[in-house]
């Protein structure tokens, strides 16, 4: 492959779009390639004053702004472990994520978020806040508090290599704590690769960032593969996504495409409908990942913006992108699908590891040069994903005769309703088709009779009367019987992720909270 880190990538396209613009902060300024290669050599060498060197571990909470980029792809630089962290998290939480990926400094912002610094302290981490005044300027250190000995090499000396450590990330499990997850160079310089390749990202496109860069969507997806292009991205003035700036963002900054969430797609759409703008950029494609998208919801996209709307599918442990529908000129995109693999091997495999044939379901796994080489510290989940030579996605979804995967759900999130398995993915997209439902989530609850029934929760559409009698008769009518919600919840809003991610476990004790009869469902139990 081309240079198999993503510090390689980098420079390269610094060197061959020197003066063409690789990242703007909305209405304040615009950093070339060479530009933003200069402040990274730059944060990296007072990283390496501070004691920061090959192999340590540093924490970086921000909001999506450019001392963020730049003191992350520093962290790589030196041959460090980067730790982007949600700065809504409690003291506790910090504290927990700190202690896990063992961090050795915090930087900040400007402004630093107190429980981060709380649990800094308790933990005796050193932190800096970091500063980017205006685009002639290098990063401002706010200390030089050190976090160890000053290393003697020189930035230009120090040579990344494919099996570094440069992103240190966790997931958002379902049912347990979260779990740590190292990224190479590689795994990131092959994950950027491949979204590179089935998007055909080139020097002409442009983007605005509208995801949390401490996410790996955001991050990897958004900004790091049109850095690697040797694109453009922008990022909000706000320092995160706002609606009412988006397209006025997307129109002044030429934006080709954008890749979000369903929660963020639908954010758009409502706005479209109540707000129009005057005007659109023609996008050559949008992208949805991270959570499943109803194909109504792609219509409605696709409809609106002129544009084709590629569903994708990505995990952390992927280093992102797994698979993904083509652009229109490649094949065919199929709502409902999240497309075909991309840059690995994908099979459907039976609890016996046998490879299933088209059109039966099974466990989604994957291997490739994106894919972690395990979890950090836990050899009970590592035993569990990594068997019969591949990594175990816990997702459930089969292979068309296309070669196309449709999702079924997350094993531990299946609806046993009396032996029938249900899944929660396919009644959602039921939900959603309904003209007055805006979000919709259905989740499993315990059962006397069959050990599981079907609950959801629905968001109704700005004006919408809709009435719980009103679900069920759309339900009846376009679901068997036993798939049918025993109950609904409506509601304005449902609890979310950080990322705009809707976790039904969640969802389920939060609703189940208000039952004082019910037991909060213990999924995979």
């Amino acid at each position: 492959m081309e240079n198999p880190t993503l510090t390689g990538l980098l420079k390269k396209v610094a060197s061959e779009f020197p003066n063409r613009r690789a990242i703007s902060v909305s209405g304040k300024f615009d950093l070339t390639h060479a530009r933003l290669q200069e402040l990274v050599e730059h944060a990296a060498s007072q990283l390496l004053a501070a004691g920061i060197g090959p192999h340590d571990t540093v924490a970086l909470t921000f909001p999506n702004t450019i001392e963020f980029v730049v003191m992350f792809l520093a962290v790589i630089r030196c041959r460090a472990t980067a730790a982007p962290l949600n700065a809504a998290y409690t003291a506790e939480e910090f504290e927990f994520y700190l202690s896990d990926s063992e961090s050795k400094l915090l930087i900040t912002a400007e402004k630093p978020i107190q429980s981060a610094l709380t649990a800094a302290s308790k933990l005796s981490i050193p932190y800096v806040t970091a500063s980017l005044p205006d685009s002639a300027a290098h990063i401002s250190l706010s200390s030089t508090t050190t976090a160890g000995k000053p290393s003697s090499d020189s930035v230009s000396e120090l040579v990344n290599d494919p099996s570094d450590v440069a992103l240190f990330l966790h997931t958002s499990g379902t049912t347990s704590r979260p779990k740590g997850v190292p990224l190479t160079q590689l795994n990131l310089a092959s994950s950027v690769r491949n979204i590179r390749s089935v998007y055909k990202l080139t020097e002409s496109d442009s983007t605005v960032i509208v995801l949390p860069l401490f996410h790996v969507h955001g991050l990897i997806a958004g900004l790091l593969s049109s850095l690697t292009a040797g694109a453009a991205a922008t990022l909000p003035a706000a320092g995160r996504f706002s609606a009412s700036t988006f397209w006025s963002d997307m129109l002044a900054y030429n934006a080709t495409w954008y890749t979000a969430v369903p929660t963020i797609h639908q954010i758009i759409l409502d706005r479209h409908a109540n707000k129009p703008e005057p005007a659109y950029p023609k996008l050559r494609f949008i992208r949805s990942c991270s959570a499943s998208l109803a194909p109504s919801i792609l219509t409605r996209l696709e409809e609106s913006f002129g544009a084709p709307v590629l569903e994708a599918y990505a995990m952390t442990e992927a280093t992102h992108l797994m698979c993904s529908n083509p652009l229109p000129e490649d094949g065919e995109h199929k709502p409902g699908s999240v497309g075909i693999p991309v840059g690995q091997e994908l099979a459907i495999l039976n609890e016996n590891g046998v490879v299933q044939p088209n059109d039966v379901s099974g466990e989604v796994c994957i291997r490739g040069p994106n894919v972690t080489k395990g979890y950090k510290n836990n050899p009970e989940a590592n035993k569990a994903a990594f068997t019969f030579g591949w990594f175990h996605t816990g997702d459930v979804g089969f292979l068309d005769s296309d070669g196309y995967l449709h999702l079924v759900g997350r094993i531990k999130e299946l609806i046993n309703r009396g032996g029938e398995k249900i899944s929660p993915i396919e009644v959602d997209a039921v939900l959603l088709s309904h003209p007055e439902i805006a979000q919709a989530v259905c989740f499993g609850v315990p059962d006397d009779k069959y050990g599981e029934e079907i609950n959801c929760a629905i968001i109704p559409r700005e004006g919408s009367s809709i009435d719980d009698e009103e679900v069920l008769r759309f339900c009846k009518k376009n679901l068997a019987a036993f798939k049918v919600p025993k109950r609904v919840f409506i509601t304005d809003s449902v609890p979310k992720t950080a990322t705009g991610k809707i976790q039904r476990r969640i969802v389920a004790e939060h609703f189940l909270a208000q039952i004082s009869t019910a037991k909060v469902p213990k999924f995979g139990a």
